[in-house]
């Protein structure tokens, strides 16, 4: 039986995206994510509960992340957990886990996405960048 490794997640940047361009030329953003639930606890008091997500978007997604997001945009991401082990300075056996976004869609007001003078990307997706449905004569 094939597994599934899916992850859904709407929140806000706590930093801006750091973008990075490997030797061969392919874009890659990383950036935290923090989404908050809120509950009442037994004394009836709201609590709110936030947990601290790592993203990384790759190529055309990391490139829409450096021209249009910054820290505090609410944003909706598709992707997949990946956890990485790797050694620290001194030798230790590290692990970092994270969520490798390939889709993305900006939330909010435009004014909250996009610099001046310029339109935003709404929605974003490298899970195909190459397939258009052709549907352009669509109702709506």
């Amino acid at each position: 039986m094939a597994g599934v490794n899916k992850v859904i997640l709407v929140g806000n940047l706590g930093k801006d995206p750091e973008v990075r361009h490997l030797d061969n030329g392919i874009a890659v953003a990383n950036f935290s994510l923090a989404t908050t639930e809120s509950y009442t606890n037994k004394q009836g008091e709201r609590v709110n509960q936030t947990e601290w997500h790592n993203i990384v978007l790759w190529r055309g997604l990391a490139d829409v992340a450096e021209k249009y997001l910054k820290k505090g945009n609410s944003i909706y991401v598709e992707g997949k957990i990946s956890t990485r082990k790797w050694e620290d300075k001194e030798g230790n056996t590290r692990y970092s886990t994270d969520i490798i976004a390939d889709k993305m869609t900006m939330l909010g007001s435009k004014s909250d996405n996009s610099p001046s003078n310029s339109s935003p990307v709404s929605a974003a997706s490298d899970s195909n960048p190459s397939s258009d449905s052709g549907n352009d004569d669509l109702p709506f």
